[in-house]
Protein backbone atom coordinates (compact mmCIF):
# COMPACT_ATOMS: atom_id res chain seq x y z
CA UNK A 1 0.00 0.00 0.00
CA UNK A 2 1.08 3.65 -0.43
CA UNK A 3 2.43 5.60 1.68
CA UNK A 4 -0.41 8.28 2.92
CA UNK A 5 0.38 11.91 4.50
CA UNK A 6 -1.26 10.79 7.99
CA UNK A 7 2.23 7.65 7.91
CA UNK A 8 4.97 10.22 7.28
CA UNK A 9 7.16 10.60 9.89
CA UNK A 10 7.02 14.31 11.54
CA UNK A 11 3.62 15.05 10.44
CA UNK A 12 2.70 16.61 13.20
CA UNK A 13 6.29 18.11 13.70
CA UNK A 14 5.61 19.80 10.24
CA UNK A 15 2.40 21.33 11.04
CA UNK A 16 3.67 22.53 14.30
CA UNK A 17 6.49 24.39 12.23
CA UNK A 18 4.38 25.68 9.80
CA UNK A 19 1.90 26.95 13.04
CA UNK A 20 4.82 28.87 14.50
CA UNK A 21 5.51 30.55 11.26
CA UNK A 22 8.98 29.34 10.41
CA UNK A 23 8.28 29.35 6.87
CA UNK A 24 8.83 32.56 5.66
CA UNK A 25 6.17 33.19 2.60
CA UNK A 26 5.98 36.30 0.12
CA UNK A 27 2.57 37.83 -0.33
CA UNK A 28 0.86 35.92 -3.52
CA UNK A 29 -2.59 37.35 -5.37
CA UNK A 30 -4.79 35.70 -3.09
CA UNK A 31 -3.41 36.93 -0.09
CA UNK A 32 -3.56 40.57 2.00
CA UNK A 33 -0.24 42.78 2.70
CA UNK A 34 0.82 42.10 6.16
CA UNK A 35 3.66 44.17 8.08
CA UNK A 36 6.74 42.79 9.64
CA UNK A 37 6.49 41.74 13.00
CA UNK A 38 9.74 43.11 13.80
CA UNK A 39 12.61 45.23 12.22
CA UNK A 40 15.78 43.89 11.24
CA UNK A 41 19.02 45.80 12.23
CA UNK A 42 20.54 44.99 9.47
CA UNK A 43 19.44 47.45 6.52
CA UNK A 44 20.15 45.33 3.80
CA UNK A 45 17.84 42.66 5.28
CA UNK A 46 14.36 42.53 5.38
CA UNK A 47 11.77 40.36 7.94
CA UNK A 48 9.48 38.73 5.61
CA UNK A 49 6.02 38.51 7.52
CA UNK A 50 5.16 34.61 8.44
CA UNK A 51 2.11 33.09 7.04
CA UNK A 52 0.23 29.76 6.74
CA UNK A 53 0.66 28.14 3.55
CA UNK A 54 -1.72 24.61 2.05
CA UNK A 55 -0.02 21.54 2.59
CA UNK A 56 -0.98 18.56 0.03
CA UNK A 57 0.05 15.46 0.86
CA UNK A 58 -1.71 13.13 -2.28
CA UNK A 59 1.76 11.87 -3.72
CA UNK A 60 3.74 9.00 -3.24
CA UNK A 61 6.61 10.16 -5.35
CA UNK A 62 7.14 13.96 -6.54
CA UNK A 63 9.45 14.71 -8.97
CA UNK A 64 11.18 18.11 -9.58
CA UNK A 65 12.10 18.90 -12.79
CA UNK A 66 10.54 18.18 -16.27
CA UNK A 67 13.27 17.87 -18.38
CA UNK A 68 14.29 14.01 -20.19
CA UNK A 69 14.90 13.05 -17.02
CA UNK A 70 11.92 14.46 -15.22
CA UNK A 71 9.62 13.22 -17.17
CA UNK A 72 10.97 9.72 -17.92
CA UNK A 73 10.77 9.51 -13.95
CA UNK A 74 7.05 10.46 -13.32
CA UNK A 75 6.00 8.52 -16.32
CA UNK A 76 8.13 5.57 -14.81
CA UNK A 77 6.68 6.36 -11.05
CA UNK A 78 3.21 6.56 -12.68
CA UNK A 79 3.03 3.25 -14.67
CA UNK A 80 4.51 1.93 -11.23
CA UNK A 81 1.49 2.53 -9.74
CA UNK A 82 2.34 5.35 -7.67
CA UNK A 83 0.56 8.26 -6.98
CA UNK A 84 2.89 11.00 -9.12
CA UNK A 85 3.63 14.68 -9.29
CA UNK A 86 5.45 16.73 -11.63
CA UNK A 87 6.76 20.11 -11.27
CA UNK A 88 8.27 22.49 -13.81
CA UNK A 89 9.66 25.50 -13.76
CA UNK A 90 9.29 26.79 -17.50
CA UNK A 91 5.79 27.09 -19.67
CA UNK A 92 6.27 23.11 -21.22
CA UNK A 93 7.55 19.71 -20.52
CA UNK A 94 11.46 18.46 -21.96
CA UNK A 95 13.55 20.90 -19.89
CA UNK A 96 16.69 21.47 -22.23
CA UNK A 97 14.66 19.48 -25.42
CA UNK A 98 12.16 21.85 -25.57
CA UNK A 99 12.46 25.24 -23.12
CA UNK A 100 16.04 24.54 -24.44
CA UNK A 101 15.80 23.86 -28.13
CA UNK A 102 18.15 21.24 -28.25
CA UNK A 103 16.91 19.71 -31.28
CA UNK A 104 19.65 17.14 -30.75
CA UNK A 105 20.25 13.53 -29.23
CA UNK A 106 22.77 11.90 -28.20
CA UNK A 107 22.97 8.57 -26.44
CA UNK A 108 19.65 7.21 -27.47
CA UNK A 109 20.19 3.91 -28.20
CA UNK A 110 18.63 1.75 -25.14
CA UNK A 111 15.77 -0.68 -24.19
CA UNK A 112 13.15 1.65 -22.82
CA UNK A 113 11.42 4.46 -22.85
CA UNK A 114 14.24 5.85 -25.49
CA UNK A 115 12.95 3.60 -27.67
CA UNK A 116 9.35 4.56 -26.92
CA UNK A 117 9.93 8.23 -27.85
CA UNK A 118 11.69 7.49 -30.65
CA UNK A 119 8.93 5.56 -32.29
CA UNK A 120 6.56 7.82 -31.07
CA UNK A 121 8.49 10.75 -32.67
CA UNK A 122 8.80 8.88 -35.83
CA UNK A 123 4.80 8.54 -35.72
CA UNK A 124 4.64 11.84 -35.86
CA UNK A 125 7.44 12.58 -38.62
CA UNK A 126 8.73 14.79 -36.18
CA UNK A 127 12.47 13.15 -36.38
CA UNK A 128 15.09 13.45 -38.85
CA UNK A 129 18.10 10.67 -39.26
CA UNK A 130 17.60 6.85 -39.23
CA UNK A 131 19.81 6.43 -36.47
CA UNK A 132 19.02 4.51 -33.09
CA UNK A 133 21.75 6.94 -31.32
CA UNK A 134 22.22 10.43 -32.28
CA UNK A 135 19.10 11.90 -34.53
CA UNK A 136 16.99 15.46 -34.75
CA UNK A 137 13.88 16.49 -33.70
CA UNK A 138 11.46 19.27 -34.07
CA UNK A 139 11.00 20.50 -30.52
CA UNK A 140 7.38 21.39 -30.33
CA UNK A 141 6.59 18.16 -31.38
CA UNK A 142 8.45 16.95 -28.24
CA UNK A 143 6.50 18.94 -26.01
CA UNK A 144 3.39 17.70 -27.54
CA UNK A 145 4.75 14.32 -27.35
CA UNK A 146 5.67 14.93 -23.41
CA UNK A 147 2.18 16.14 -21.93
CA UNK A 148 0.43 13.29 -23.95
CA UNK A 149 2.99 10.51 -22.20
CA UNK A 150 2.74 12.16 -18.96
CA UNK A 151 -1.16 12.52 -19.15
CA UNK A 152 -1.45 8.98 -20.15
CA UNK A 153 0.37 7.92 -17.24
CA UNK A 154 -1.66 9.66 -14.98
CA UNK A 155 0.83 12.36 -13.15
CA UNK A 156 -0.28 15.06 -12.06
CA UNK A 157 2.21 17.64 -13.40
CA UNK A 158 2.30 21.93 -12.73
CA UNK A 159 4.11 24.01 -15.06
CA UNK A 160 5.73 27.62 -14.44
CA UNK A 161 6.53 26.33 -10.29
CA UNK A 162 9.71 26.43 -8.93
CA UNK A 163 10.83 24.72 -5.80
CA UNK A 164 12.04 27.14 -3.72
CA UNK A 165 12.23 25.13 0.01
CA UNK A 166 12.97 21.57 1.00
CA UNK A 167 12.36 20.56 4.99
CA UNK A 168 13.62 17.27 6.45
CA UNK A 169 12.42 15.17 9.56
CA UNK A 170 15.60 14.55 11.28
CA UNK A 171 17.70 13.22 7.80
CA UNK A 172 14.60 12.28 5.69
CA UNK A 173 13.19 14.44 3.69
CA UNK A 174 9.02 15.15 3.92
CA UNK A 175 8.01 18.23 2.56
CA UNK A 176 8.85 20.46 -0.36
CA UNK A 177 7.87 24.54 -1.17
CA UNK A 178 6.73 25.35 -4.63
CA UNK A 179 5.79 29.26 -5.57
CA UNK A 180 3.99 29.80 -9.03
CA UNK A 181 1.37 31.96 -9.99
CA UNK A 182 -0.89 30.16 -6.96
CA UNK A 183 1.59 31.91 -4.45
CA UNK A 184 3.44 29.19 -2.05
CA UNK A 185 2.72 26.05 -1.17
CA UNK A 186 3.64 23.21 0.67
CA UNK A 187 3.94 19.23 -0.89
CA UNK A 188 4.88 15.91 1.10
CA UNK A 189 5.27 12.51 -0.08
CA UNK A 190 7.71 9.40 0.78
CA UNK A 191 9.98 9.73 -1.84
CA UNK A 192 10.99 12.56 -3.25
CA UNK A 193 12.93 12.70 -6.90
CA UNK A 194 15.76 15.92 -8.34
CA UNK A 195 15.56 16.42 -11.59
CA UNK A 196 15.92 19.87 -11.74
CA UNK A 197 19.55 19.79 -13.63
CA UNK A 198 21.26 21.75 -11.46
CA UNK A 199 20.49 19.89 -8.34
CA UNK A 200 18.48 22.45 -6.77
CA UNK A 201 16.42 20.54 -4.51
CA UNK A 202 19.16 18.35 -3.32
CA UNK A 203 21.22 21.53 -2.50
CA UNK A 204 17.69 23.21 -0.64
CA UNK A 205 17.53 19.66 1.16
CA UNK A 206 21.67 20.25 2.40
CA UNK A 207 23.13 17.70 0.62
CA UNK A 208 26.79 18.12 -0.11
CA UNK A 209 27.56 18.78 -3.93
CA UNK A 210 30.08 20.01 -6.67
CA UNK A 211 30.51 22.15 -9.30
CA UNK A 212 32.95 21.80 -11.97
CA UNK A 213 36.79 20.87 -11.23
CA UNK A 214 36.54 21.88 -7.29
CA UNK A 215 38.58 19.32 -4.68
CA UNK A 216 35.92 20.74 -2.38
CA UNK A 217 32.24 21.19 -1.47
CA UNK A 218 30.54 24.39 -2.40
CA UNK A 219 33.62 26.61 -3.72
CA UNK A 220 34.08 28.37 -6.59
CA UNK A 221 35.17 26.97 -9.55
CA UNK A 222 34.95 27.90 -13.15
CA UNK A 223 32.71 25.07 -14.86
CA UNK A 224 31.70 24.44 -19.05
CA UNK A 225 29.96 27.48 -21.28
CA UNK A 226 26.83 28.08 -21.53
CA UNK A 227 25.41 27.84 -25.06
CA UNK A 228 21.84 29.34 -26.66
CA UNK A 229 20.33 27.63 -29.44
CA UNK A 230 17.96 29.37 -32.18
CA UNK A 231 16.01 28.35 -34.72
CA UNK A 232 15.88 29.89 -38.13
CA UNK A 233 14.49 29.80 -41.52
CA UNK A 234 16.47 29.77 -44.79
CA UNK A 235 15.50 29.73 -48.41
CA UNK A 236 17.14 26.62 -49.81
CA UNK A 237 18.52 24.43 -47.13
CA UNK A 238 19.27 21.77 -50.29
CA UNK A 239 21.94 24.04 -51.44
CA UNK A 240 23.56 24.34 -47.43
CA UNK A 241 24.47 21.49 -46.82
CA UNK A 242 28.35 22.18 -46.79
CA UNK A 243 27.48 23.72 -44.06
CA UNK A 244 25.50 21.91 -41.56
CA UNK A 245 26.39 18.94 -39.59
CA UNK A 246 23.71 17.09 -39.54
CA UNK A 247 21.79 16.35 -43.27
CA UNK A 248 20.03 13.24 -44.04
CA UNK A 249 21.28 11.73 -41.42
CA UNK A 250 24.80 11.50 -41.37
CA UNK A 251 26.91 13.24 -38.61
CA UNK A 252 30.39 12.09 -40.39
CA UNK A 253 30.68 15.79 -42.03
CA UNK A 254 30.05 17.51 -38.39
CA UNK A 255 33.73 18.71 -38.10
CA UNK A 256 34.28 19.92 -41.83
CA UNK A 257 30.88 21.57 -41.76
CA UNK A 258 31.87 23.35 -38.31
CA UNK A 259 35.10 24.97 -40.29
CA UNK A 260 33.01 25.30 -43.45
CA UNK A 261 30.53 27.56 -41.31
CA UNK A 262 32.94 29.33 -39.25
CA UNK A 263 34.60 30.49 -42.69
CA UNK A 264 31.31 31.97 -43.66
CA UNK A 265 30.80 33.95 -40.05
CA UNK A 266 34.73 34.77 -40.52
CA UNK A 267 33.79 36.27 -43.86
CA UNK A 268 31.35 38.20 -42.45
CA UNK A 269 34.03 39.78 -40.50
CA UNK A 270 32.47 38.32 -37.27
CA UNK A 271 33.78 35.46 -34.66
CA UNK A 272 31.18 32.96 -32.95
CA UNK A 273 32.16 32.80 -29.34
CA UNK A 274 32.05 28.74 -30.03
CA UNK A 275 34.53 28.18 -32.05
CA UNK A 276 32.76 25.08 -33.79
CA UNK A 277 29.28 26.61 -35.06
CA UNK A 278 26.82 24.50 -35.99
CA UNK A 279 23.86 23.93 -38.17
CA UNK A 280 21.91 21.08 -38.04
CA UNK A 281 18.64 20.55 -40.03
CA UNK A 282 15.37 20.33 -38.18
CA UNK A 283 12.13 19.75 -40.96
CA UNK A 284 11.79 21.81 -44.79
CA UNK A 285 13.47 25.20 -44.49
CA UNK A 286 14.27 25.41 -40.72
CA UNK A 287 17.60 24.96 -39.39
CA UNK A 288 19.13 24.78 -35.56
CA UNK A 289 21.91 27.45 -34.86
CA UNK A 290 24.56 26.94 -32.34
CA UNK A 291 27.25 29.69 -32.09
CA UNK A 292 27.31 30.60 -28.85
CA UNK A 293 29.37 30.49 -25.28
CA UNK A 294 28.82 31.90 -22.38
CA UNK A 295 32.27 31.28 -20.15
CA UNK A 296 32.66 31.09 -16.63
CA UNK A 297 28.60 31.24 -15.24
CA UNK A 298 26.82 29.11 -12.39
CA UNK A 299 23.00 27.99 -13.11
CA UNK A 300 22.79 29.59 -9.75
CA UNK A 301 23.82 33.30 -9.80
CA UNK A 302 20.93 34.98 -11.51
CA UNK A 303 22.72 38.16 -12.18
CA UNK A 304 25.31 35.95 -14.26
CA UNK A 305 22.58 33.76 -15.78
CA UNK A 306 20.84 36.96 -16.87
CA UNK A 307 23.87 38.67 -18.47
CA UNK A 308 24.30 35.64 -20.34
CA UNK A 309 21.15 35.13 -21.65
CA UNK A 310 21.35 38.34 -23.04
CA UNK A 311 24.95 38.41 -24.64
CA UNK A 312 23.94 35.13 -26.35
CA UNK A 313 21.15 36.24 -27.99
CA UNK A 314 22.36 39.57 -29.34
CA UNK A 315 25.50 37.56 -30.54
CA UNK A 316 22.70 35.04 -32.56
CA UNK A 317 20.78 38.19 -34.15
CA UNK A 318 24.30 39.83 -34.75
CA UNK A 319 25.48 36.94 -36.81
CA UNK A 320 22.53 35.90 -38.62
CA UNK A 321 22.15 39.14 -39.62
CA UNK A 322 25.95 39.03 -41.15
CA UNK A 323 25.02 36.23 -43.11
CA UNK A 324 22.52 37.65 -44.35
CA UNK A 325 24.65 40.45 -45.72
CA UNK A 326 26.39 37.70 -47.49
CA UNK A 327 23.59 36.95 -49.82
CA UNK A 328 23.71 33.39 -51.64
CA UNK A 329 22.31 30.86 -49.74
CA UNK A 330 22.40 33.00 -46.82
CA UNK A 331 20.16 35.49 -48.35
CA UNK A 332 16.82 35.48 -46.15
CA UNK A 333 17.91 33.47 -43.32
CA UNK A 334 15.99 35.12 -40.55
CA UNK A 335 15.71 33.76 -36.67
CA UNK A 336 12.91 32.55 -35.75
CA UNK A 337 13.04 31.53 -32.00
CA UNK A 338 15.81 31.59 -29.60
CA UNK A 339 15.61 29.56 -26.62
CA UNK A 340 13.29 30.48 -23.25
CA UNK A 341 16.49 28.47 -21.32
CA UNK A 342 20.37 29.51 -22.29
CA UNK A 343 21.82 25.82 -22.56
CA UNK A 344 23.26 25.14 -18.84
CA UNK A 345 25.86 21.98 -18.93
CA UNK A 346 27.22 21.90 -15.68
CA UNK A 347 25.22 22.24 -12.49
CA UNK A 348 25.59 21.31 -9.07
CA UNK A 349 26.66 17.35 -8.81
CA UNK A 350 24.60 15.80 -5.62
CA UNK A 351 26.98 13.67 -3.63
CA UNK A 352 25.16 10.25 -3.99
CA UNK A 353 26.42 6.76 -2.38
CA UNK A 354 28.48 5.96 -5.13
CA UNK A 355 30.73 8.35 -7.01
CA UNK A 356 30.78 7.76 -10.91
CA UNK A 357 34.93 8.63 -11.86
CA UNK A 358 36.89 8.95 -14.32
CA UNK A 359 38.34 5.55 -13.84
CA UNK A 360 35.05 3.79 -14.41
CA UNK A 361 35.09 5.43 -18.19
CA UNK A 362 38.57 4.02 -18.65
CA UNK A 363 38.11 0.55 -17.59
CA UNK A 364 34.16 0.26 -18.87
CA UNK A 365 33.05 -0.56 -14.87
CA UNK A 366 30.24 -2.53 -14.49
CA UNK A 367 28.10 -2.79 -11.85
CA UNK A 368 25.79 -5.18 -10.68
CA UNK A 369 23.03 -2.34 -9.76
CA UNK A 370 23.98 -0.70 -13.39
CA UNK A 371 20.73 1.12 -15.02
CA UNK A 372 22.26 2.23 -17.87
CA UNK A 373 24.72 1.55 -19.88
CA UNK A 374 26.96 5.18 -21.01
CA UNK A 375 28.51 4.90 -24.42
CA UNK A 376 28.83 8.28 -25.22
CA UNK A 377 32.66 9.81 -24.61
CA UNK A 378 34.04 12.30 -22.43
CA UNK A 379 32.65 16.10 -24.15
CA UNK A 380 34.79 18.88 -22.20
CA UNK A 381 34.15 22.29 -23.88
CA UNK A 382 36.92 25.16 -23.23
CA UNK A 383 36.43 27.03 -19.83
CA UNK A 384 37.62 30.32 -21.61
CA UNK A 385 37.39 31.98 -25.25
CA UNK A 386 41.38 32.09 -25.93
CA UNK A 387 41.09 28.28 -25.14
CA UNK A 388 38.37 27.88 -26.92
CA UNK A 389 40.60 29.21 -30.08
CA UNK A 390 43.02 26.29 -29.91
CA UNK A 391 40.94 23.41 -28.30
CA UNK A 392 37.31 24.45 -28.45
CA UNK A 393 36.51 20.75 -27.10
CA UNK A 394 38.47 17.76 -25.22
CA UNK A 395 37.94 14.21 -24.62
CA UNK A 396 39.72 13.97 -21.12
CA UNK A 397 42.85 12.18 -23.03
CA UNK A 398 41.66 8.54 -23.19
CA UNK A 399 39.00 6.99 -25.21
CA UNK A 400 35.97 6.34 -22.92
CA UNK A 401 34.83 2.42 -22.99
CA UNK A 402 30.92 1.69 -22.48
CA UNK A 403 30.62 2.20 -18.91
CA UNK A 404 27.44 1.23 -16.03
CA UNK A 405 25.60 4.27 -14.35
CA UNK A 406 25.05 2.34 -10.46
CA UNK A 407 21.90 3.13 -8.88
CA UNK A 408 23.80 4.30 -5.56
CA UNK A 409 25.15 6.93 -8.15
CA UNK A 410 20.97 8.21 -8.29
CA UNK A 411 20.44 7.91 -4.23
CA UNK A 412 21.17 10.89 -2.18
CA UNK A 413 23.79 10.12 0.40
CA UNK A 414 23.58 13.16 2.60
CA UNK A 415 18.73 13.04 3.08
CA UNK A 416 17.17 10.30 3.10
CA UNK A 417 14.33 9.06 0.82
CA UNK A 418 16.09 11.91 -1.98
CA UNK A 419 17.11 10.54 -5.41
CA UNK A 420 18.53 12.46 -8.33
CA UNK A 421 18.73 11.91 -12.19
CA UNK A 422 19.99 13.74 -15.15
CA UNK A 423 23.04 15.49 -15.02
CA UNK A 424 22.64 16.37 -11.24
CA UNK A 425 23.81 12.79 -10.28
CA UNK A 426 26.63 11.72 -8.28
CA UNK A 427 30.07 12.16 -10.28
CA UNK A 428 33.41 13.61 -11.08
CA UNK A 429 34.01 16.53 -13.42
CA UNK A 430 35.48 14.14 -16.08
CA UNK A 431 32.70 11.47 -16.01
CA UNK A 432 29.85 14.20 -15.70
CA UNK A 433 31.49 15.20 -19.04
CA UNK A 434 30.09 11.69 -20.52
CA UNK A 435 26.58 10.73 -19.14
CA UNK A 436 24.87 14.67 -19.12
CA UNK A 437 23.69 13.97 -22.52
CA UNK A 438 20.48 13.09 -22.22
CA UNK A 439 19.68 9.15 -23.71
CA UNK A 440 21.08 8.23 -20.87
CA UNK A 441 19.07 10.95 -18.46
CA UNK A 442 16.05 9.34 -19.60
CA UNK A 443 17.93 6.12 -18.42
CA UNK A 444 18.14 7.41 -15.01
CA UNK A 445 14.99 9.04 -14.85
CA UNK A 446 13.40 5.43 -15.47
CA UNK A 447 15.32 3.94 -12.89
CA UNK A 448 14.91 6.62 -10.59
CA UNK A 449 10.91 6.91 -10.99
CA UNK A 450 10.47 2.76 -10.43
CA UNK A 451 12.56 2.44 -7.38
CA UNK A 452 11.07 5.58 -6.08
CA UNK A 453 7.37 4.04 -6.58
CA UNK A 454 8.38 0.67 -5.14
CA UNK A 455 10.04 2.32 -2.28
CA UNK A 456 6.62 4.11 -1.43
CA UNK A 457 4.68 1.48 -1.94
CA UNK A 458 6.75 -0.77 0.71
CA UNK A 459 7.79 2.15 2.98
CA UNK A 460 11.15 1.70 2.55
CA UNK A 461 14.04 4.29 1.70
CA UNK A 462 15.65 3.85 -1.94
CA UNK A 463 18.82 2.57 -0.96
CA UNK A 464 16.61 -0.04 0.28
CA UNK A 465 15.47 -1.53 -3.02
CA UNK A 466 17.30 -3.71 -4.76
CA UNK A 467 17.66 -2.84 -8.45
CA UNK A 468 16.25 -6.37 -9.29
CA UNK A 469 13.38 -5.82 -7.91
CA UNK A 470 12.94 -2.42 -10.37
CA UNK A 471 14.13 -4.24 -13.05
CA UNK A 472 11.75 -6.69 -12.55
CA UNK A 473 8.51 -3.88 -12.25
CA UNK A 474 10.17 -2.30 -15.51
CA UNK A 475 9.81 -5.85 -17.50
CA UNK A 476 5.79 -5.77 -15.86
CA UNK A 477 5.39 -2.92 -17.41
CA UNK A 478 6.80 -2.98 -20.44
CA UNK A 479 9.31 -0.42 -20.17
CA UNK A 480 12.46 -3.20 -20.63
CA UNK A 481 13.12 -6.34 -23.37
CA UNK A 482 13.34 -9.34 -21.34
Amino acid sequence: MPLHADHLPGRRNFLQTAVAGTLLLPASVQGQVQESRKKTSNPAEFDEPERHIPLTADADVIVCGAGPAGVAAAITAARTGARTRLFEVHGCLGGVWTAGLLTWIFDFDKPGLTREIREKLDERGARRGTGLKNFVYEPDEMKLLLEDLVTEAGVKFRLQSRVVAAYKDGNRLTTIVTESKSGREAFRAPVFIDATGDGDLGALAGCRWKIGQQAEPQTVCPCQPMTMNALAVVRDVSRMQKYISFYGGDLKWHVKATENFKEEIHRAGLESSYAMPTLFHVRDQVVLVMLNHEYGIHPYDVDALTAATVRARKEIFTIVRGLRTLGGVWEGMQVIATAEQIGVREGRRIEGRYLIQKEDLITGARHPDGVARATFGVDIHAFDRDRNRSETISHGGFKTRPYDIPLRALIAKDVDGLMMAGRCISGDFIAHASYRVTGNAVAMGEAAGVIAALAADSKRLPHEVDWSEGVQKLRQIGQRSA
